[in-house]
């Protein structure tokens, strides 16, 4: 018996990207906000060539637990807002 891989199509994988994206809005501060968001984007930019499937589902299964590290770490920053905005955020 052979074990296939099923690699997630790409509304899965689309769908994973948004949500991490709007996880990252969620982040109090906009240092950690950003790279997160940064983070995110690389990552799926490192893995859009691959073409072997359990790689893509590896990758896959990956993206989905830092995001569910990133949803347990806004509830933990939310606790620890600063109480100053960066200049950044307050020029924008």
């Amino acid at each position: 018996m052979t074990s296939t891989v099923t690699p997630p199509g790409r509304s899965q994988v689309l769908s994973l990207f948004r949500s991490l994206l709007r996880t990252a809005r969620k982040f109090p501060d906009y240092n950690i906000r950003e790279y997160t968001k940064r983070r995110a984007g690389d990552a799926f930019r490192h893995n859009r060539d691959l073409s072997d499937r359990s790689a893509i589902a590896a990758a896959f299964s990956d993206g989905k637990s830092q995001l569910e590290v990133a949803d347990r770490q806004t509830v933990v920053y939310s606790l620890y807002t600063p109480k100053v905005k960066n200049i950044i955020e307050i020029n924008h």
